[in-house]
């Protein structure tokens, strides 16, 4: 298998899409009508809970696999995950999404939801998937805040991570000055999205949350800040202290560099959602991981490709790329 070079890993952006906010939001716009065809499972967790699946299969049954993580408040009908789970396919690969607590079809039965650094779900996902299929190659891929929580763990993990390699894609491996930034970014837009997304599906399980939590829908509906949720509601709710207390505990910076499984790290300077201090350097990383920082992008963006009408979807053909390295069946 051909080893990808710095050519590969380059990301020029379309001449029509230089800016960072169209990179960031123009997108989702591209494709409303995309469809993949998955079949959902619902994996019992051991505190009394579930993980559900959205699977994505090749057809093959010793196809490797990639199990994919997405943003926050995202699931199966973010673009970027269709964009992927339809290339990962077409590509030789089987996937499977895992939607973290709180963002399936159903409200998880357990007070407690998700969050930046929360990595034991995956881990035990990881060893359910190890279980059930001991020879077939696993992989995994980590948007935005599954980016950081994939990094977390394969730093946590290290030589136990039971992948052949990750990749993690515009992750904010420092939380706290990433939260800052949302919180004045585009107009304030991107702050009103999250949280109008993350009130609604925290209100789904209200009555369970407050058996933890002194909160109401007056509350609840009155939080218009990021960090005021995250010190109100995510700290408190997952055993922080606060708000600063969990961003510290969470962000994977201080992980990336003990990280032994290869991995691609894909990130953009110009991402309007994330700091200048979220940026990875190679004096944070060893030689396991992989940088491709580039100048342009946007959150999650990627897009390059020279006509308007037939955008190109970067990520969806360097991604593949990168893991078929790892693995001479795909």
């Amino acid at each position: 298998m051909k080893t990808m070079t710095t050519s590969d890993l380059t990301f020029k952006p379309a001449w029509w899409m230089r800016n960072r906010h169209a990179q960031t939001i123009l997108p989702r716009f591209f494709r409303p009508r995309l469809h993949v065809p998955v079949n959902y499972e619902t994996l019992e967790t051991p505190d009394d809970d579930f993980l559900e699946l959205a699977w994505a299969k090749h057809g093959d049954r010793n196809a490797p696999l990639v199990v994919v993580l997405h943003g926050l408040e995202g699931n199966i009908n973010s673009f970027y995950a269709k964009g992927l789970l339809k290339s990962l396919v077409s590509t030789g690969f089987d996937a499977v999404l895992m939607h973290f607590r709180n963002c399936s079809r159903e409200a998880n039965r357990q007070p407690r939801a998700y969050h930046s650094g929360e990595t034991s779900d995956l881990g035990y996902f990881i060893s359910t998937l190890k279980t059930r299929f001991p020879k077939r190659p696993l992989f995994a891929v980590g948007f935005s805040l599954g980016g950081n929580v994939l990094a977390k763990y394969l730093g946590e993990s290290k030589t136990h991570s039971g992948l052949e390699a990750g990749v993690a894609v515009s992750a904010p491996y420092h939380l706290s000055s990433s939260c800052q930034v949302i919180r004045k970014s585009c107009f304030k837009l991107y702050q009103k999205y999250l949280l109008d997304r993350m009130k609604k599906s925290f209100s789904r399980k209200l009555d369970v949350i407050q058996s933890q939590i002194n909160i109401d829908q007056e509350a609840l509906r009155n939080i218009n800040d990021l960090w005021q949720f995250d010190d109100k509601i995510t700290a408190p709710l997952h055993g922080f202290a606060g708000a600063e207390d969990y961003y510290a505990q969470a962000s994977a910076q201080p992980y990336l560099s003990d990280i032994t499984t290869p991995t691609l790290i894909i990130h953009a300077e110009d991402d309007p959602m994330l700091s200048a201090q979220a940026v990875p350097t190679l004096a944070q990383v060893n030689s396991a991981v992989t940088l491709a920082v580039s100048q342009q992008g946007g959150h999650v963006g990627f897009i390059s490709g020279k006509n308007p009408l037939k955008p190109q979807f970067w990520l969806e053909s360097v991604i593949p790329q990168y893991l078929r390295q790892f693995n001479c069946k795909a």
